[in-house]
């Protein structure tokens, strides 16, 4: 019993057989599933078993990537090499002169941040040079130089009685206390131990505050929601 073909699903007689893809098939309708050109076993391209012209070949093609571990990995490799490269031209650019500055929140924030900075520095120096300006009363002067003292001593106690003085905080600011550890990632931040007490607190803006550490004797930034206030 002849087989039927592929396409007509008539009988193929042995003569004008052509067994292909798993069927058999007329000669004249052995062709192209799109445009109907003629094939043979040399130029066909069989795809779900039916036969295709190299031009009219369907082509596999992925519209969706499955966010697997790998895929997500390689993103964020991706992303921090982006930051490593903007950080690194950033670096290379400093101090060579921009005409052009984004006022970003960011900026904003740092540049109130050295503007308070300077304005602390200015009041140091200036409680500084009141101290070294200011002489011993005349009424006291007199016994001053009348008690036999050790003079390296003297001046060793005056010294330290004059650092206390510059370094000592205000006490008239907001007392905070840390509720948690704090390690600083910026020059202008300060590092927080559970249970530090913080003096002179202002607040700069959304988040954070400016104080001083009593444990450390640093000033600048630390993040609001780690401390409270006593």
């Amino acid at each position: 019993m002849n087989p039927p073909c592929g396409r007509c699903n008539k009988p193929v007689y042995p003569t004008e057989k052509i067994n292909c893809l798993d069927k058999y098939w007329h000669k004249g309708c052995f062709s192209c599933e799109v445009c109907k050109m003629a094939l043979s076993m040399t130029n066909y391209k069989g795809f779900e078993k039916k036969p295709y012209c190299t031009m009219h070949y369907p082509k596999t093609s992925f519209t969706i990537v499955t966010d697997t571990p790998e895929n997500l990995r390689l993103k964020q490799q991706s992303m921090l090499n982006s930051q490593a490269l903007y950080k690194e031209e950033f670096e290379k650019n400093k101090g060579k002169g921009f005409s052009v500055v984004v006022d970003t929140p960011e900026m904003q924030r740092v540049k109130k941040t050295q503007d308070q900075i300077s304005n602390i520095k200015y009041h140091e120096e200036f409680e500084k040079s009141k101290i070294r300006s200011d002489a011993p009363p005349p009424e006291n002067r007199q016994d001053y130089e009348d008690q036999p003292s050790n003079p390296v001593s003297h001046f060793s106690q005056s010294a330290g009685q004059m650092r206390t003085a510059a370094v000592a905080p205000h006490s008239g600011g907001k007392r905070y206390q840390a509720m948690y550890s704090y390690m600083a990632t910026e020059a202008d931040e300060v590092s927080l131990q559970e249970g530090d007490l913080i003096l002179d607190v202002e607040p700069i803006d959304e988040g954070w505050v400016f104080g001083f550490n009593q444990r450390t004797g640093q000033r600048g930034m630390l993040p609001a929601n780690y401390v409270r206030p006593v």
